[in-house]
């Protein structure tokens, strides 16, 4: 089914310490949606963050509604995207899911014109094909997430030029296969949720992003996450 007509997107925003951005990040999704008709439910996932970013989260609700703005508390030794995500799917009804970060990083996209255009199993947004790119961020960095892609490309040939980005639209039953496939649960997650959709034979369109740096907060990428990743991606070439 592509997208439009009785088509629902689930969005899941995973957030640990984000009280400044997840109002702005939430207003520019329900405008967006609204603006184009899509039914949608935005579902906020909080790793029990000590700065309020669930009450804000609970505000929100309160001023968007029940129906649009669900949120949900999952606490976690360590906090993942992955386990998040994993933990939003259970209350998503949409047919259709977007992930993405709720530091302003992400722009909110028109996924769904990509994804009908080519009636994709996912749609990936991409920094490094077409005009996207990234603003904002120090050399070390920007190396770090190039440095991460090229070696990407060149063990496990995934057929998409950006691996390490968060910000996708799948479709709900394509998910949920690929969770029970991936075995990762930090950086790496979003390599490997890529790498095992080839595997599989999904279909993925890319759309071209502008990623801009955190207007808020800190980046929870440290050196845990880089030695993690290497390691993932060390597996992911044994095993595929």
């Amino acid at each position: 089914m592509a997208a439009g007509g009785t088509d629902k997107f689930s969005v899941l925003l995973p957030t640990y310490n984000e009280r400044e951005n997840l109002p702005l990040v939430v207003w520019l999704l329900v405008r967006t949606f609204q603006e184009s008709g899509n039914n949608f439910e935005i579902i906020i996932i909080d790793d029990g963050s000590p700065d309020g970013t669930q009450e804000v989260a609970e505000q929100l609700e309160g001023i968007y509604g029940s129906d649009k703005i669900i949120v949900r508390e999952v606490i976690s030794v360590l906090f993942s995207s992955g386990t998040a995500y994993i933990h939003g799917m259970k209350h998503a009804t949409g047919n259709f899911i977007v992930i993405m970060d709720a530091d302003l990083s992400h722009h909110v996209s028109l996924y769904f014109i990509k994804q009908k255009e080519g009636n994709f199993d996912i749609v990936s947004g991409t920094r490094y094909k077409g005009n996207g790119g990234v603003h904002g961020w120090d050399l070390k960095r920007k190396l770090i997430s190039r440095g991460a892609n090229f070696i990407t490309q060149v063990l496990l040939r995934p057929g998409a030029s950006d691996l390490t980005g968060s910000f996708r639209l799948y479709r709900k039953e394509v998910l949920q296969k690929l969770m029970e496939k991936c075995v990762s649960k930090g950086y790496v997650f979003q390599m490997e949720m890529i790498v095992r959709a080839r595997q599989l034979g999904y279909t993925i369109g890319e759309v071209p992003i502008s990623f801009v740096d955190r207007v808020y907060g800190e980046s929870k990428l440290g050196g845990n996450e880089i030695v993690s990743f290497l390691k993932g991606l060390l597996t992911l070439f044994a095993t595929t």
